[in-house]
């Protein structure tokens, strides 16, 4: 970040925890070696007998790392799916804290970015981006952020497709489909980091 020679930016892009969670569960079975290998650093990373090390994991049954009953076949991709997301909630929030005590020179070369504005005011954010990167705004890079943001419908059922639709109608999708426990276990996995970045609880 600090050599001249690169001028690097970084921008870093965050998305409601809910719909995170949502959308993995949707895609289970294609992240379910993701998931396993998200989990598998954390557990690698911290040392045995350490206070983390024991700590329940909210988004895991007993026993999924080992002791205990293993989960259900049927359950085992949600829970290692629930399981991960703990883990990149974890790493959003150090990411959040060292940003807030980041001297000058790294502020002004990182900024964030969340999905839900992007869907909500997609040229603004794009504009704004762009000024961040010290690059100009052309009118097709517009028009194109807008047509993918806003199509004429909106499809869940295949996850990573890439095509134009009503992204809008992605942000509160979560709410429709999403028990109000799993909504319970991302909050509580998650809820340092979303209160950083201003996603509201269900509850409140």
């Amino acid at each position: 970040l600090r050599e001249p020679g690169l001028n690097l930016r970084v921008v870093q892009l965050f998305r409601d925890p809910r719909a995170v969670h949502n959308s993995r569960l949707k895609a289970r079975q294609a992240l379910l070696r993701e998931s396993v290998q998200v989990l598998r650093s954390r557990h690698r990373a911290e040392p045995r007998g350490s206070a983390r090390h024991q700590q329940q994991h909210l988004l895991l049954p007993p026993g999924l790392l080992g002791g205990g009953r293993a989960p259900q076949p049927q359950h085992r991709a949600e829970f290692f799916l629930g399981g991960a997301l703990e883990v990149i909630c974890q790493a959003w929030l150090r990411d959040l804290l060292l940003a807030r005590r980041a001297p000058g020179w790294l502020r002004r070369r990182y900024t964030q970015l969340r999905y839900e504005d992007l869907v909500r005011e997609p040229r603004a954010e794009l504009r704004r981006l762009l000024r961040f990167a010290g690059l100009t705004v052309p009118r097709a890079l517009e028009d194109f952020v807008l047509n993918m943001t806003r199509g004429a419908a909106y499809s869940s059922d295949r996850p990573f497709l890439i095509s134009a639709r009503d992204a809008r109608e992605a942000v509160h999708a979560w709410r429709e489909r999403l028990s109000r426990q799993q909504v319970r276990q991302v909050e509580a996995a998650c809820g340092e980091a979303m209160s950083i970045l201003a996603y509201p609880l269900s509850g409140s």
